[in-house]
């Protein structure tokens, strides 16, 4: 309808009182035209589950994969009385596990893996907890104390139970993007567990995305629902974390999700913080994956190190202007693709200067790039790796953690085999620290 409204009004037939109105509409018009894409490319949906194989080893074709899911999705009937979640928002946390499955096709396609039976076996009270008025201040009830200490022991006895079967003690968690289904969420998951060859306990966290508000608001009530979901998610992880028998965890997150995550880890590095410790130290948290990261490049920045350069923020006790915990392990990666349409989309709907998933070298402004200089070098490989992707991935380019090989491979080696980038073994070219790009004969090779 928009896109006619244009070609109309654009027309011969059509009359500006001024050069402004004209502007305008066309504007106006090339909004339309971004929306449109956006709606198509159903913002960052990984192509509902279009994967392609890895060259490495994975399990056998015939083997499900067991998920444990954690949401605050409305939990629905489904098809045959089953249970699903919608894109409804719940003011309760549930877990339980849901199955991936092969069906009948090649599990190399699109068709080859479908969610089977999914079985919620915990929640969390509603939130926000309840409050009482005592005499020594607002105690919370204990009622909603006891309803949540009992679920979370419930879900880490959970999550040991399934590191005891696995292969490695590590953890690997997902949070997918906007516009993506409960079953979207746990096929992605699937996927990844599959490529790390179901070594791991593998985690979707899935939060009320992929709702029908429609071309001008889904997109809008998406981000609202992630930012809603931050303080669920939050809790999850740290609970996750806390289970008896985790060695490691790593949390990978996709597009919208990336901001979820971003928002995630600030608040848990300053709760570390503050405790004297850091979010290797307190959560065991070794790597945070951002893929096509759906988030402005200075709210990212603001979120990931701002707590960082906050000489007051109390360390402890009190505030130590020099001192920052031994960071460990833990690692952040960033995958990004300059030719990704669908940010471009989201660029042009928030009026953002540039999106954390389009970042290149060449692109910064310039006083972003002065200010990424003092993160340059070598030494800052151990904290942080900015890796851009220049191939394709269908038309829209962003769904290539899930669907390019190469891409694939590197996440591979960077979490099951802990090899950093430089490695010979991580096909990546060094534009320059931390700046790397994935290998164009590794592209070749899809």
């Amino acid at each position: 309808m928009a896109n006619s409204y244009c070609v109309a009004e654009l027309g011969l037939g059509r009359k500006f009182t001024s050069h402004v109105e004209r502007v305008g509409l066309i504007n106006f018009c090339r909004a339309m035209a971004w929306l449109l894409l956006l709606v198509c490319v159903a913002g960052c949906a990984v192509q509902r589950a279009e994967v392609a194989t890895l060259p490495v080893a994975v399990s056998p074709a015939s083997q499900s994969t067991d998920l444990l899911y954690i949401t605050d999705r409305a939990p629905v009937t489904a098809s045959e009385s089953s249970l699903s979640y919608s894109a409804e928002r719940a003011i309760f946390l549930s877990y339980g596990s849901v199955s991936i499955t092969p069906t009948g096709n090649s599990p190399t396609k699109k068709s080859g893996w479908r969610v089977g039976a999914v079985s919620e076996t915990g929640r969390f009270p509603a939130t926000p907890y309840g409050v009482v008025a005592t005499a020594n201040g607002l105690r919370r009830t204990p009622t909603a104390v006891a309803a949540h200490e009992q679920a979370a022991a419930a879900l880490q006895a959970e999550v040991t139970r399934r590191l005891a079967m696995a292969d490695r003690k590590e953890v690997v968690v997902f949070i997918h993007g906007y516009s993506n289904s409960f079953d979207d969420a746990a096929l992605t998951t699937g996927e990844i567990c599959r490529s790390l060859q179901n070594q791991f306990v593998c985690i979707v966290l899935t939060w009320p995305a992929g709702g029908s508000g429609g071309l001008f608001f889904g997109y809008n009530i998406d981000r609202e629902s992630s930012e809603f979901s931050v303080a669920d998610l939050k809790k999850a992880i740290r609970i996750i974390a806390e289970a008896k028998g985790v060695e490691r965890l790593h949390l990978l997150a996709h597009s919208r999700g990336t901001d979820v995550l971003a928002s995630v880890v600030q608040q848990l590095a300053i709760e570390a913080y503050v405790s004297r410790s850091s979010l290797w130290q307190r959560y065991k948290i070794a790597n945070a994956v951002f893929f096509a990261p759906d988030i402005d490049l200075d709210v990212a920045s603001s979120k990931l190190f701002a707590w960082v350069s906050d000489p007051d923020l109390a360390f402890g006790s009190e505030s130590s202007p020099s001192a920052v915990p031994p960071q460990g392990p833990m690692h952040l990666t960033v995958y990004s693709s300059p030719g990704d349409k669908a940010l471009g989309a989201s660029t042009l709907l928030s009026g953002s200067a540039l999106r954390l998933g389009q970042l290149a070298v060449g692109r910064l402004p310039r006083d972003r790039s002065q200010a990424a200089s003092q993160w340059a070098g070598s030494h800052m490989g151990g904290l942080v790796d900015f890796i851009e992707f220049s191939g394709g991935s269908g038309f829209i380019g962003h769904s290539y953690f899930a669907s390019d090989p190469a891409v694939k491979a590197d996440l591979v080696a960077l979490i099951r085999d802990r090899v950093k980038a430089g490695d010979p073994r991580r096909q990546l070219v060094e534009i320059k620290r931390p700046f790397w790009r994935v290998s164009d004969v590794q592209q070749a090779s899809r």
